[in-house]
């Protein structure tokens, strides 16, 4: 029994050593925070809340825009919807729906950190004609749900912003020469 004790306590060992961790929100570095989140009309207040909602999950100081905070700016977002399966009779049988915004991450002093990064999420989906409510409310699910998965994507899109990361991209800001990071080994 000891040694089935002691496998269980090097196998917790080496799992939380390795970084492993539940799915989730990604945490965010401090070096990017504070935060401030802004949107363009064109983003869907759904997911721009879903953004702020996340990030305070995650424990995320949040603060208004011009606050000293970085500013996280989420812009140009489309949504397509295009059949992907057609049926013998021309009809409609599945559909593609996608979504994509662009976001941005200034720092304080307007050193962009994230100059701008399209993310994407899409899903397809069974269309029956003969069920159109209950095919609009699937629609709008998986619209809500893709506005959840962009939101995420937001978050590990921050995730890799660490102190030494911030340092590295403004000194390229600086310099005007690619930092270790982007160089080829």
């Amino acid at each position: 029994m000891p040694l089935f004790r002691a496998l269980v306590l090097l196998g917790s060992a080496l799992l939380a050593g390795c970084g492993f961790q539940l799915r989730g929100a990604a945490p965010v570095p401090a070096a990017v925070q504070p935060l401030s989140v802004t949107c363009a009309e064109s983003v869907p207040n759904a997911l721009c809340d879903g953004v702020r909602s996340q990030l305070r999950d995650g424990g995320v100081e949040l603060k208004a825009p011009g606050n000293h905070a970085h500013r996280l700016f989420l812009g140009s977002f489309r949504e397509r919807r295009r059949a992907s399966a057609i049926t013998l009779d021309a009809a409609t049988a599945e559909y593609d729906l996608r979504q994509d915004v662009t976001l941005q991450l200034t720092a304080p002093d307007d050193v962009p950190l994230i100059a701008s990064a399209d993310i994407e999420a899409s899903e397809i989906y069974r269309y029956d004609d003969t069920n159109v409510l209950a095919k609009q409310r699937e629609e709008e699910a998986i619209r809500t749900s893709l506005y959840q998965r962009l939101a995420q994507q937001v978050i590990f899109r921050l995730a890799p912003m660490t102190e030494d990361r911030v340092r590295a991209i403004r000194r390229q800001q600086a310099t005007g020469e690619p930092s270790r990071d982007d160089q080829a080994p």
